[in-house]
């Protein structure tokens, strides 16, 4: 299992960045996917999850309020993180990890980091003030 983590860059305050997770090598739908981010000199934290069905999606509390939003695209075996109106504390490398929950699927996600089986390599994410 692969996955390829892009889209972070650097954007000022107030813009808006999309994240992707392209997975190879497996089915999306088998799996649960999740996003997480790491600022320097913080521990790694989950950002948001989606099922593997598709039907459930997750938001830690730094990320409710509408400026972050996960989908996923089965026929591209992509998942996305749309990221908007950027704050300076959302400067950090964004991880995508996989959780194999098998052909049938399950109807929930974890933000537990120990609960993913693969990661991606991350994508930084910087913005400026």
């Amino acid at each position: 299992v692969q996955l390829q983590a892009s889209g972070g860059g650097l954007v000022q305050a107030g813009g808006s960045l999309r994240l992707s997770c392209t997975l190879s090598r497996v089915t999306l739908p088998y799996y649960a996917i999740g996003w997480f981010r790491q600022a320097q000199g913080k521990e790694r934290e989950g950002v948001s999850c989606v099922s593997s069905r598709g039907d459930t999606t997750v938001y830690a509390d730094s990320a409710k309020g509408g400026r972050f939003t996960i989908s996923r695209d089965n026929a591209k075996n992509t998942v996305y993180l749309q990221i908007n109106s950027l704050k300076p504390e959302d400067t950090a490398y964004y991880y995508c990890a996989a959780a194999f929950r098998g052909p049938y699927g399950v109807s929930w996600c974890d933000m537990d980091n120990n609960a993913y089986d693969y990661w991606g390599q991350g994508t930084l994410v910087t913005v400026s003030s």
